[in-house]
């Protein structure tokens, strides 16, 4: 794009992702009045922007980005700049949405970057995922002179809320929309609101009263990997039974955590994992009078050949993939008959 763009404000499109409008900041995945009332770390991670997305139809043949970014580390040591704090752009291609392009931060605060460019005119719909372990003050996306930009329509479909750890957040994916909760949303076609926040996740009752105020397709609880077995009995059923008296038919998916990887060789490991999943499954056991709850194991979310995380436990692109293939069977069954 070689002449000046025209800008436009992410937040003229669809924006997705986002279960409240009352938020501080335009990008933020709590609200306001969370501030206070939800531990410190969860407070101050829901400014990190992960599952915000922007749907929009445009027939130019070029695109920019422009972001404001809130914090200067671009990158982490285990995970590249380009899923911590860069934008991840797909596009429609008839039933499927599949990867164009990605915009690599930096500079701090600012980063401008070329999408695409020398496309085929065409009216297209495009999908924006914003970074998942920084936040985002601003977003503009820029066109040539003379093309539109504008909303695609909003899904009628209710989202699928995922409340969970870093790894629900994404940590550590090397795009915005590789990580497991965007896959599926693309697979299933369904808008996501990802509330994953790294270190925490665990199930806290101020969280999940939060939680109730939504109103989605469907509650994935994956908390396992930031709890021990002794939480886990004391808050899950609290957690389980709030968001059953506020959604009294909206389904729930309990989820055991992943089996760390190089736990074939460090026994406390395996019996973290064994005496986590043993909590949960009791847990479910002691529930199963409640409508629509349901339970997903957790030997199968990573391969068994140890090649698909950075650190035994956060996955790569590849253990994303292969849990998005363990989560899919169950959600498209539960989901069947959910609007």
């Amino acid at each position: 794009m070689t002449a000046t763009p025209i800008w436009h404000d992410l937040r003229t499109l669809t924006i997705e992702g986002q279960g409240w409008t009352d938020t501080l900041s335009p990008y933020d995945r709590l609200p306001a009045r969370a501030a206070g009332k939800v531990p410190d770390p969860v407070w101050h991670l829901s400014q990190d922007s992960a599952g915000l997305c922007a749907r929009f139809q445009t027939d130019a043949p070029a695109l920019r980005a422009r972001w404001t970014l809130r914090k200067e580390a671009l990158a982490m040591v285990h995970m590249p700049a380009t899923g911590v704090s860069g934008l991840d752009l797909y596009t429609r291609a008839g039933n499927t949405w599949r990867w164009l392009a990605i915009a690599r931060p930096d500079h701090f605060p600012t980063s401008e970057a070329e999408l695409i460019g020398g496309l085929p005119v065409a009216a297209r719909e495009y999908l924006l995922y914003l970074p998942l372990y920084n936040g985002v003050l601003s977003v503009e996306l820029g066109v040539p002179k003379g093309y539109t930009l504008e909303p695609a329509p909003p899904r009628p479909t209710r989202p699928i809320v995922f409340y969970g750890t870093s790894i629900t957040q994404g940590g550590c994916a090397a795009r915005p929309g590789s990580c497991h909760p965007a896959l599926l949303g693309r697979r299933l076609d369904r808008p996501v609101i990802n509330l994953g926040f790294s270190g925490n996740g665990k199930m806290e009752k101020t969280v999940a009263e939060l939680l109730a105020e939504l109103d989605p397709s469907i509650y994935v609880i994956d908390c396992l990997p930031n709890m021990v077995a002794e939480q886990i009995a004391e808050r899950a059923p609290e957690l389980v039974r709030i968001l059953r008296d506020a959604r009294p038919k909206t389904p729930i998916l309990l989820v055991e955590d992943r089996s760390y990887s190089d736990a074939f060789l460090h026994p406390e490991r395996a019996e973290r994992n064994r005496t986590s999943r043993t909590a949960l499954q009791q847990v479910y056991a002691d529930l199963r009078d409640i409508r629509e709850l349901h339970y997903l194991e957790g030997e199968d979310l990573l391969g068994a050949d140890g090649d698909d995380t950075v650190d035994g436990s956060h996955p790569t692109d590849l253990g994303f993939k292969r849990q998005a293939e363990a989560f899919y069977p169950a959600l498209s069954r539960i989901l069947a008959d959910q609007p």
